[in-house]
């Protein structure tokens, strides 16, 4: 299968291969070389809009850790919420233990730089976009699709912006000029959604249905984002519309097994509609999805570095009744299906034979169960049992058939299905929800946990052999998992909006929305302040800590950013009043 860094190499191949440059362009991002009007022809626009991809990715920005600005949003999407603690000890990337207690500071480098590095990618944009215009040696219709291929990225970046700041600014091309770095300094007047919502409109009229290299936004993903971006401001009647047209025309289906969209044998799968694309090999790393390296369990062979760990919370919601659903009446809160405590032959240990949705054991890691081929899980995976807990992150971890191909082993080509349509289908019931549409709402939900109830995707059973790295495998399952269908019909919005919000978690845990996904439904103080409380009985660090609204809602502007905007001898940024 092609990957999309095989076409950069070719890509900036043509466009560098008579400007006497070294070969170090095939490991190492092009600096200055892919920007100016030198590049204002068909080699060089494509040279430039594959560098604008790799924003997406999270490369190439100068200065700090990938990890600050993750495409995964680990740590302003998950450790921010009740997904996920920080993991590690409490002195590894103190800057993280801030955002985990909601201590959000102007000047955390982690936010500087995932501002930093959303902006960046909007620059990349914006030169493509002009370079393409520019560009006398296009057709008139690659010419088009390079446009729409640079607004979905310049758009998903500004997304992003909008997501973690309450007023981004938005910066169009109008506003960027290699030639004047004051051009963009703008001002950050309100929420950027209608510029958002133009650019995947815009997308999705110039791309095609289908790309040649995978990683290429289409059509399809254009619209998603555009749906996405409708259900963010809660836009049902202009969301609905555009989610069913995918579901029903879009060539996406659900995979059979849930796994499958977290390994990397099974990357940009039938369920996939736009997903980031990494490479690995043993020669290069540079492709690899570095941002989450750190998230690895602190046992050989990973070895480092123990962040992301999971919280009791988390565990506890997976469990379900005699029905196999989920316990809508909240019960979960205060029954425990593991140890939370104890010594290290009994905590994260189950409680009885407790019924659980098998998702659970795809999405965390816990002592007895085989995690992801390599061994059965105790808790010499985590770094500092007494800090926070038993339990580790696994969606992101490449199997054994993939680990070490690279100089680390952490460094992978697992890619993330950012955009999928197991994503859409529950955007969708969200959307039939708040219009009245319960029975087709069920339905749509029913769906997803159909496909979760595959037991050909159970982990299964694992015995331990005569060493730590021995094991085998029987027919029966690991836990007593449970999954059925809503087969009584919904009558009750109240109940329907609450299983579909819990699908949402159930699907899409660890996977650094929660926070966000809190945000747009206004439940952010109510569910983690209620949330601090339990999980603080355990994670003592988190004991007196408040999430406090409307502030923590969204992150302050670095000061980096506001320091950085002034013209004319005044800052052209307005800090969130919040702050």
């Amino acid at each position: 299968m092609k990957k999309l860094k095989m076409f950069l190499i070719m890509s900036l191949t043509l466009s560098f291969m008579n400007m006497g440059c070294s070969d170090e362009f095939l490991t190492k991002e092009p600096q200055a070389s892919l920007s100016g009007p030198a590049l204002n022809n068909a080699a060089g626009v494509e040279g430039k809009l594959i560098s604008a991809y790799r924003t997406v990715a999270g490369y190439g920005l100068s200065g700090g850790g990938t990890w600050y600005y993750s495409t995964w949003a680990w740590i302003f999407g998950s450790i921010s919420s009740d997904d996920a603690l920080k993991g590690t000890d409490a002195g590894d990337q103190p800057e993280h233990s801030f955002i985990e207690t909601y201590d959000f500071n102007t000047f955390n480098v982690h936010n500087r730089d995932k501002w930093r590095s959303g902006y960046w990618g909007v620059a990349r944009a914006n030169d493509v976009i002009l370079s393409a215009e520019a560009a006398e040696d296009l057709s008139a219709t690659r010419k088009a699709e390079i446009i729409g291929e640079a607004k979905f990225i310049r758009g998903w970046q500004h997304f992003e912006m909008q997501k973690m700041y309450r007023t981004p600014k938005f910066v169009g091309e109008d506003n960027f000029s290699l030639d004047d770095l004051e051009a963009s300094k703008v001002p950050n007047s309100g929420k950027i959604w209608n510029q958002i919502e133009q650019d995947f409109s815009d997308a999705a009229a110039a791309l095609p249905s289908t790309q040649s290299e995978v990683g290429r936004a289409t059509s399809w993903a254009a619209k998603a984002y555009l749906a996405k971006a409708k259900i963010f401001q809660s836009d049902w009647a202009g969301a609905e519309p555009i989610l069913m047209d995918i579901i029903n025309n879009g060539p996406f289906d659900l995979v059979e097994k849930f796994e499958d969209n977290y390994l990397v044998a099974t990357r940009n799968n039938k369920e996939s509609i736009f997903e980031i694309q990494y490479a690995v090999s043993s020669a290069d790393t540079n492709a690899s999805n570095a941002e989450i390296g750190l998230a690895h369990p602190y046992i050989s062979p990973w070895g480092c570095c123990g962040f992301l760990q999971a919280p009791q919370d988390l565990i506890n919601f997976f469990q379900t009744d005699t029905n196999g659903l989920p316990l809508l009446d909240e019960s979960w809160k205060t029954k425990h299906i593991t140890n939370p405590t104890g010594d290290e032959t009994t905590i994260g240990k189950p409680i009885g034979d407790p019924s659980v949705d098998p998702r659970l054991d795809h999405t965390v890691g816990r002592p007895g169960i085989l995690y992801k081929g390599f061994h059965i899980m105790q808790v010499d995976y985590i770094r500092d049992l007494t800090y926070a807990g038993p339990y580790f992150s696994k969606k992101h971890v490449a199997e054994p058939e993939a680990f070490g191909v690279g100089g680390w082993g952490n460094l992978s080509a697992n890619n993330f299905r950012i955009m999928r349509l197991g994503h859409v289908l529950l955007w969708a019931a969200e959307a039939k929800v708040e219009l009245g549409k319960l029975e087709e709402a069920r339905m749509l939900v029913n769906r997803v946990r159909r496909r979760a109830a595959n037991p050909d995707g159970f982990v299964p059973e694992a015995i331990q052999g005569g060493t730590r790295f021995e094991y085998t495998t029987t027919s029966n399952p690991a836990a007593n998992y449970n999954v059925g269908e809503y087969l009584d019909a919904w009558t009750d919005p109240a109940l329907a909006r609450r299983a579909v919000r819990y699908e949402m978690r159930l699907e899409t845990a660890m996977e650094g929305n929660r926070f966000f996904d809190l945000q747009r439904w206004g439940v952010q103080s109510e569910v983690l302040n209620d949330y601090l409380q339990r999980e603080s009985q355990f994670r003592v660090y988190l004991q007196g800590k408040q999430f406090t609204s409307p502030k923590n809602e969204f992150y302050p502007i670095p000061t980096y950013a506001i320091d950085r905007s002034f013209k004319d001898g005044e800052p052209t940024l307005t800090q969130d009043p919040n702050y």
